[in-house]
């Protein structure tokens, strides 16, 4: 099966190839690097000749609100119509938990306008949506410097590996579509504050880390229930632990 990722340079898309490739499916890894380019159509109909699914993890390269949202609205109609007109038969799309949760986040919005794009095209889809990754535990531990302490939220919190969301991916894509919506998070969940505070901990960093119940989550409100899967969820395999051991 001959499966085009775009953004498949970066931290997930990279993964996912791999995985792909390791399944004995022919992926391919579709960015601006290799000519393909989402948001102005550049390289789209050659790229996805003869592809079966195409699986969408780009990310967009500024987060300013504007910026953000355009990056995914062009790039998700770009690659709708380029899909529609090669005749692929799987679009995939990674997503975030809880998007439609925390309306003052304007990435959340961006994603919620690509997730309505891809819903409403003719390419049957699925729409994976997955919890923060323990990759950026770190930078949100940075956001949250304040004097000699990290103030972080004390919301509830379930972070998943990188490598795991590629996991899920692949078998996303390797399936039939969903013509729906999944959730994936990490296996364990616990406070904010907590997962951040392990990490630092891990890191050598003495600095205390404290959980603030009004804390926002890239400038925006949360609650208990803004981050988490509400229902069911694809839960990964790598425990924050053993994750911290390998790196």
């Amino acid at each position: 099966m001959k499966i085009v990722v775009i953004g498949g340079t970066g931290l997930i898309g990279s993964k996912l190839v791999a995985n792909l490739g390791a399944r004995g499916h022919d992926a391919v890894a579709a960015s601006p690097r290799s000519g393909v380019n989402a948001v102005t159509g550049e390289g789209l109909i050659a790229a996805l000749a003869g592809a079966d699914v195409v699986v969408d993890v780009a990310n967009a390269p500024s987060w300013e609100p504007a910026a953000v949202l355009e990056f995914f609205e062009r790039s998700s109609k770009n690659l709708v119509a380029a899909e529609a007109a090669t005749n692929v038969r799987h679009h995939v799309a990674l997503s975030i938990v809880g998007a439609e949760r925390s309306p003052d986040n304007s990435y959340f919005r961006a994603k919620l306008a690509q997730e309505n794009i891809v819903k409403s095209a003719s390419v049957p889809y699925s729409i994976v949506r997955a919890t923060q990754f323990f990759e950026f535990l770190g930078a949100l531990a940075e956001m949250g410097v304040v004097g000699g302490r990290i103030v972080v939220p004390s919301a509830q919190f379930q972070p998943i590996a990188s490598e795991d969301v590629a996991d899920h991916l692949a078998e996303v894509a390797t399936g039939q579509p969903l013509n729906g919506t999944i959730d994936i998070a990490g296996p364990e969940r616990a406070p904010f504050n907590e997962f951040i505070a392990r990490g630092v901990k891990a890191s050598g960093d003495t600095r205390p880390v404290v959980g603030d119940p009004t804390g926002p989550y890239y400038g925006a409100p949360i609650d208990d229930t803004s981050l988490v899967p509400l229902g069911e969820a694809r839960l990964g395999k790598t425990s924050l632990a053993n994750w911290l051991t390998r790196r």
